[in-house]
Formats: structure tokens, C-alpha cells, sequence
């Protein structure tokens, strides 16, 4: 909750709100590893839907069958984390890649 208020304080984009190429050109897609299946039946929100499902799905079983000493799955949420953390700075480096790319464009059409 936290990280959201402070990416809107400043002013990072919203991942929904990436800007898509004119030229066409799209960088190299992230492929989600967990299938639609599996996130059913581990019952995932749509926002838990994402590149590393398949991490947190292994976390979410980890804490059901560890009951109840939850705290012996930290591996398995440091690496949800993570993953969590590097998608999010893929987005940001391509945010940024677009974002550079469209004002090069503008700045050679107005040369």
C-alpha cells in the first residue's frame, strides 16, 4: 500500500498506463509462467495475476502446508519479492525507453 503512494508522490507511471510505440516496434514481451489453471485453483486476484504468480502460488502453498509456522516459507516469499521487485524495474527501464524514444521522434519532427 505504501509503495503505491509513494510511486504516485513521484510521479512514476502506472503500469496500466505504459506508453506503446508509434512505429510499431514492441520490446521483448515478459511471458507469465504459471498457467490460468494453476492461478485458478490457487485462487489468485487479478492483481496477483502477473509475471510472478508462479512464485507466489509456491508461497501461498508453502504457508498452507507449513500451518502454522508460516515464518519457515520466507524463502519462497523472498523470491516472490524479488521477482516482484525486478518486474518492477523492467517496466520502468522499458517506461523509460519508450518514453525517450517517442521525444526523439518529436524532436526530429520538429527539426
Amino acid at each position: 500500500m505504501g509503495s503505491n503512494m509513494t510511486s504516485s508522490i513521484r510521479g512514476e507511471p502506472h503500469p496500466d498506463s505504459m506508453p506503446a510505440s508509434p512505429t510499431g516496434e514492441q520490446f521483448e514481451e515478459r511471458v507469465m509462467v504459471a498457467t490460468k489453471q494453476q492461478m485458478d485453483l490457487a485462487q489468485l486476484t487479478w492483481k496477483q495475476r502477473d509475471y510472478c504468480a508462479h512464485h507466489l502460488i509456491m508461497f501461498k502453498k508453502c504457508k498452507r502446508d507449513m500451518w502454522p509456522n508460516i515464518f519457515a516459507c520466507n524463502h519462497e516469499r523472498h523470491e516472490w519479492e524479488l521477482c516482484e521487485h525486478e518486474d518492477y524495474i523492467q517496466r520502468m527501464k522499458q517506461y523509460e525507453r519508450e518514453r525517450r524514444l517517442l521525444e526523439r521522434q518529436k524532436s526530429e519532427q520538429q527539426a
